[in-house]
């Protein structure tokens, strides 16, 4: 579906929407549901676990969610998210989740078609997102019934495609085809667009940081837009957005279209980390567990006598241990931390639901090198230990924590230390807007800065972020950040237009 031909001048006759949405995993789909017009009611047989927010939602039995106090509703609880609405919303989505209780949603959902605001979901593959990239040999760290969205059940959609779930916990494939599938269900696909690439999102003028530029784009800031009712509404032009979309022959189609609103929901695969030490940009150093997969399946290592190299301490570097355990392929594992220490992931699972990763982290405690020991035949950790180098010939150079080189040889190393969102199109790649100025976007370190309840980024108005570029990694806690965002513009709306109303009735004489 083309989004727009190119359009060079501001002036012109081009795309003007209240909302453009960057990102279309599972941020991105939640957001277009709220901004589509569901809304979230107290179900009327519905008791919260929690008896002061239950009677908080009382107070507002008549009123959806979206058009709550947010901050009042958040206020006391405690969660796995610093984000107080992503605990909000995940407490009536899932209550008690965390203490081990299923106990089903305390909310309803109607579809108010008046609440709906334009907006466009660009994506560069299927709705999903990175889901569809990931390996689908590997279980979710989730349960099932976290991935799921607002308003469709994973559980019922599953038994609907006579898919059979073995456990609670599935595969990536799965979950990419429940996204993809609730964008259709939901009547949802008019505002998703994929194959779009995002070049350039910039600001038109800055007000008073730029007068000139300002008053130069004063008389084309306004466009009236088409909305689905009928009616006209008056558009300011904050941002500009640029890109291309692939065409099914393989051309690039650009666009360029305007929006008063940008909302960030890209997660954060796209830039895999790297150990910035020499020799990293050799070919058989790998970064994604897809290119090591693909190694596997061809055969690529298949009766090399020198073991591979895995660097990381988190989940997908298990995966990889893992996966290169299952094919006979021995493994050296290197990573920076104690395994004593509780930071460590593994330290966090339950055993009983997770056999596969307490298995690697066993290994990681009990099959660990030391100065005077051999690899062992299948697995050898090195913890406390950092690459210095890889070398031409396939070798790699690691110091320990009390400075000790040692020398190993590989047949292919896998470097997975996690990944970074690139936010190349936006001015600065984004480095203004995280809580620490001027440093790159990560999403423990240095996540954007936002307003708690509006998810509005505090150091650039109109710009809003939601989902693992706010710290939120877990899709359970996501979908509040799409709450937020939608109570915000909701509010916004309804204050243009009653502005609008309140002006045309004084041009005609109306009191």
């Amino acid at each position: 579906m083309p989004l727009i031909e190119e359009t060079v001048l501001p002036g012109d006759s081009v795309l003007t929407l209240p909302v453009v949405v960057i990102g279309n995993g599972p941020s991105g789909i939640c957001l277009s549901y709220l901004l589509s017009g569901y809304r979230p009611y107290l179900s009327p047989e519905a008791i919260h676990p929690n008896p002061v927010l239950h009677t908080k939602l009382e107070e507002a039995r008549h009123l959806s969610i979206v058009d709550q106090d947010l901050e009042y509703l958040s206020e006391g609880l405690e969660g796995r998210s610093s984000n107080p609405v992503a605990v909000l919303f995940d407490t009536l989505l899932h209550p008690d989740a965390d203490f081990g209780y299923d106990y089903p949603p305390v909310l309803h959902w109607k579809l108010e078609q008046h609440n709906y605001i334009p907006h466009i979901v660009l994506g560069k593959g299927p709705p999903g997102g990175a889901w569809h990239s990931m390996e689908g040999s590997m279980l979710t760290i989730s349960f099932g019934d976290w991935m799921e969205l607002p308003g469709l059940s994973f559980k019922e959609w599953a038994a609907s495609k006579r898919r059979n779930i073995k456990s609670d916990r599935v595969m990536p494939e799965e979950i990419a085809c429940y996204y993809k599938h609730y964008v259709k269900v939901m009547g949802l696909q008019k505002n998703f667009r994929d194959n779009v690439y995002i070049t350039s999102v910039s600001r038109l003028y800055r007000g008073k940081d730029d007068e000139g530029r300002s008053q130069l784009n004063e008389n084309i800031s306004t466009q009236h837009l088409e909305v689905e009712d009928g009616q006209k509404s008056l558009i300011k032009r904050n941002w500009e957005v640029r890109g291309y979309q692939r065409a099914t022959d393989g051309s690039h189609v650009p666009f360029c279209l305007f929006a008063e609103n940008v909302a960030l929901a890209t997660g954060t695969f796209d830039s895999p980390g790297r150990l910035q030490v020499e020799g990293e940009d050799f070919p058989f150093v790998l970064h994604s567990m897809s290119d090591f997969g693909a190694a596997i399946s061809k055969g690529k290592l298949r009766g090399k006598p020198d073991p591979v190299l895995i660097v990381g301490a988190g989940l997908t570097a298990a995966d990889a241990v893992l996966c290169a355990y299952n094919n006979n392929i021995p493994v050296i594992h290197v990573f920076r931390r104690r395994v004593t220490d509780t930071s460590l992931i593994f330290k966090q699972l339950p055993k009983k639901l997770y056999p596969e990763y307490q298995k690697v982290y066993h290994m990681m405690c009990t099959q660990s090198h030391t100065v005077d020991s051999n690899l062992h035949s299948a697995y050898t950790s090195f913890p406390e230990h950092n690459v210095l180098s890889f070398k031409p010939e396939m070798k790699c150079v690691l110091q320990s924590a009390c400075g000790l080189k040692k020398i190993l040889k590989f047949s292919v190393a896998l470097v997975l230390i996690g990944s970074h969102p690139n936010l190349f199109f936006l001015k600065d790649q984004g480095h203004s807007i995280g809580h620490h100025s001027n440093q790159p976007i990560t999403c423990k370190g240095n996540p954007i800065e936002i307003d708690p309840y509006t998810y509005e980024c505090t150091k650039e108005a109109n710009l809003f972020a939601l989902g693992p570029l706010v710290g939120d990694n877990f899709v359970r806690f996501l979908k509040g950040g799409a709450l937020g965002i939608a109570r915000c513009l909701a509010i916004r709306q309804k204050k243009k237009h009653e502005l609008i109303e309140s002006r045309d009735g004084g041009g005609d004489g109306v009191p």
